[in-house]
């Protein structure tokens, strides 16, 4: 595979290359007047910029389209050598991996499951990322190009260099997995790479404040406030995992109890012991008490309801501090259409206005999310400066 230092440097670009290489990454591939008329750049502007991005392969000629007076126009797209990246959601679950272009088109994809779930970022997590890593690096193809960045989505707060360390376990990650040379590492959360995506691609395009709140085997939040990210101090707004319960009679508050009692393991408990006799074997596992449920199965609805009040309960709890005013509900249980209506209605019962909507990225939201921040970090080093 190519290094991360075998073309040229973005920092030799005129303004108007970087804008017009900026605009392709965003957008896929135009033509030179469709750019231009996008930026407001004259013609030999555009010709010179073109020149440039193509003399060092940052762009690619991939054909021609008819033009409205009868003239046929060049389409170019991002080139080889602006290279790719790697995304990975390092999930409690499943082992998510793309490969792409710096204009986010595929590569190569892989999902791998994990032989069991795994509550916290740990060896065996460690393990299956260096090995999917691994494996999509030697399946390298030359029209690839180089390997600009590589971004992995944790199961776990994430902090940065020199910040507050305490409990937090991304370096668990590194147990097993050793990063490639010449190419940077992003980590970041994986509620907040999702709440990414949705802002991006998903349910939330458009909206410059809301919460992505994800309910599965673990529960947690990712914040957008007025476009941007919130991470906190210490990597953890969002972690709603943290909120003080139970809190009730003789009842005190424990760490993380919240997050064991809403848990994807936690609910199949409560339900097994409350399944009636007169329904049969009880379900499986939440996918299979989702399905009785849309088809029909009172004591399956019923356990569904439920757990969509304590989502509405929690959610409640997050609008009355950030009021975010949209809320987009995800993760393996909370992805499911049947609980917004119920939760939109308990939230709005105990606290302020909001709207909740379902994911529309789905299990895939958390891996297009840290694409997108690992695509972001990799245009900055191609083209000196981050995108707007």
């Amino acid at each position: 595979m190519a290094s991360a230092s075998d073309t040229g440097s973005g920092a030799t670009l005129t303004a108007s290359a970087r804008a017009v290489f900026r605009l392709l990454a965003l957008q896929g591939s135009a033509t030179r007047p469709q750019l231009g008329q996008s930026l407001g750049l004259s013609r030999p502007t555009m010709s010179a910029a073109m020149s440039e991005l193509e003399r060092i392969g940052y762009v690619d000629r991939v054909g021609e389209v008819q033009g409205a007076l009868g003239r046929k126009a060049a389409m170019y797209r991002v080139g080889t050598a602006a290279g790719h990246v790697i995304a990975v959601d390092a999930g409690s679950t499943h082992i998510r991996l793309r490969v792409s272009t710096i204009d986010c088109r595929l590569l190569h994809s892989r999902v791998y499951r994990l032989p069991s779930s795994q509550l916290m970022l740990g060896a065996e997590i460690s393990a299956a990322v260096a090995d999917e890593v691994a494996a999509a690096m030697a399946v390298a193809q030359a029209d690839w190009g180089p390997l600009r960045a590589l971004g992995i989505a944790l199961p776990s707060r994430v902090v940065g260099p020199g910040e507050d360390t305490v409990a937090t376990r991304q370096d668990e990650l590194f147990s097993r997995f050793a990063p490639p040379q010449g190419a940077p590492l992003i980590l970041e959360n994986n509620v907040n790479c999702a709440a990414v995506a949705e802002h991006v691609y998903g349910a939330a395009q458009e909206t410059a404040t809301f919460a992505y709140v994800q309910v599965g085997l673990k529960i947690g939040m990712g914040l957008m406030l007025e476009g941007r990210l919130l991470r906190g101090r210490n990597g953890a707004a969002g972690e709603i995992g943290h909120l003080a319960f139970p809190l009730a009679g003789d009842a005190r508050p424990e760490p993380g109890e919240i997050e064991r009692y809403m848990g994807a393991e936690a609910l199949m408990r409560r339900v097994r012991d409350g399944w009636p006799a007169g329904e049969g074997d009880a379900p499986a596992d939440t996918s299979d008490l989702l399905a009785r449920a849309e088809s029909g199965s009172g004591a399956a609805q019923a356990a569904v309801t439920r757990h969509a009040e304590d989502i509405g309960a929690i959610v409640a709890s997050c609008v009355a501090v950030v009021d975010p005013g949209i809320v987009v509900l995800g993760g393996g249980v909370g992805g499911h259409p049947r609980l917004a209506p119920r939760v939109e209605k308990v939230a709005n019962r105990l606290s302020y206005p909001v709207e909740v909507r379902t994911s529309t990225l789905g299990s895939d939201a958390t891996v297009l999310g840290i694409e997108k921040l690992v695509v972001d970090r990799a245009l900055e080093g191609l083209v000196g400066e981050l995108r707007a």
